[in-house]
């Protein structure tokens, strides 16, 4: 049976390559139809995916299918999923207004503070070896979503920088949703967890672009695939990640691994639409990798 680590270091990658390769896609859509609707539509199609890996599941291999058993727990599930879909709308939000160069690292922090309350108050186990290689992987998250440019255009006054407030509260609330999840879904179904927590999330991202008035119907017969391509990664990653949570108690390998997911984003982007990597960004990516491997061996 694997051991508890190398299934945290596998449901990390998890995540980290499938967030990673839906940011990717996102950027196929979002420049043509906007950042809700990309949200929207992939999330449907998440949210189809899941339904039907659960029928095979449940269905067509006849697994027991074990539901949320209270009013509590049902609740907690939506409650998940609207939380989600609320960091994703100031996200969003705050990047629409700022610079992401300056947004992006401030957000991508949430997993290092997730680390830390689980070490620090939650009271998880870590050797100085792995304790290593998660400030290792930390500072390379950093470095890859840090713009120098960015940072040197102006004097930081975080609170002053247009969409920091925005953002702030979504790396609040991304935190919260992480630490609570991971209490959530210990020993629990992990699909069906997944599969009614994400259509909650899908469900408030529609509602929200109802609600603000978006036109859902302005996608171009070419960028449907890319839509499904971001709801399938994206599944991918909760997947991966409620998976690790419910079976480990490697909270902080779990949350900083699936954070790093800027790494296969930017290496995908340079191979197939020629973005430039900033040296920053390359050694940033190095130093992720070195935290990996430290992980590992830890």
């Amino acid at each position: 049976m694997p051991s508890e680590l190398l299934i945290a270091i596998l449901a990390g990658l998890g995540g980290m390559f499938g967030w990673g390769l839906a940011d990717f896609f996102a950027k196929k859509t979002i420049d043509q139809v906007g950042d809700t609707v990309s949200l929207a539509w992939g999330h449907l199609f998440g949210t189809i995916v899941l339904f039907i890996m659960a029928m095979y599941q449940f269905g067509l291999r006849g697994q027991t299918v074990t539901l949320p058993d209270s009013f509590l727990a049902w609740s907690g599930v939506i409650l998940f999923g609207i939380l989600q879909a609320t960091v994703y709308f100031f996200v969003y939000k705050g990047f629409g207004k700022g610079q992401v160069g300056l947004l992006s690292p401030v957000f991508a922090s949430f997993s290092g503070f997730v680390a830390v309350v689980s070490i620090v108050i939650l009271g998880e186990l870590v050797t100085g070896s792995l304790l290593l290689g998660l400030a290792i992987l930390f500072a390379g998250i950093l470095l890859i979503n840090v713009d120098i440019k960015a940072l040197r255009s102006r004097r930081l006054r975080f609170a002053q920088i247009p969409g920091f407030k925005e953002v702030g509260f979504a790396t609040v609330l991304a935190i919260l949703w992480t630490l609570f999840w991971d209490q959530f879904v210990g020993g629990k179904d992990w699909l069906v967890y997944t599969f009614y927590m994400y259509a909650s999330m899908t469900v408030a991202i529609f509602i929200i672009a109802i609600a603000t008035r978006i036109n859902l119907f302005v996608v171009t017969p070419k960028i449907w695939k890319f839509l499904f391509l971001i709801g399938l990664t994206e599944v991918g990653a909760y997947l991966a990640i409620t998976w690790g949570y419910g079976a480990t108690t490697r909270t902080s390998v779990v949350a900083l691994l699936s954070g790093a997911f800027s790494l296969p984003t930017i290496i995908l982007a340079r191979l197939f639409l020629k973005e430039r990597i900033t040296a920053i960004q390359t050694i940033g990516s190095l130093v992720i990798i070195i935290g990996i491997m430290l992980l590992s061996v830890a």
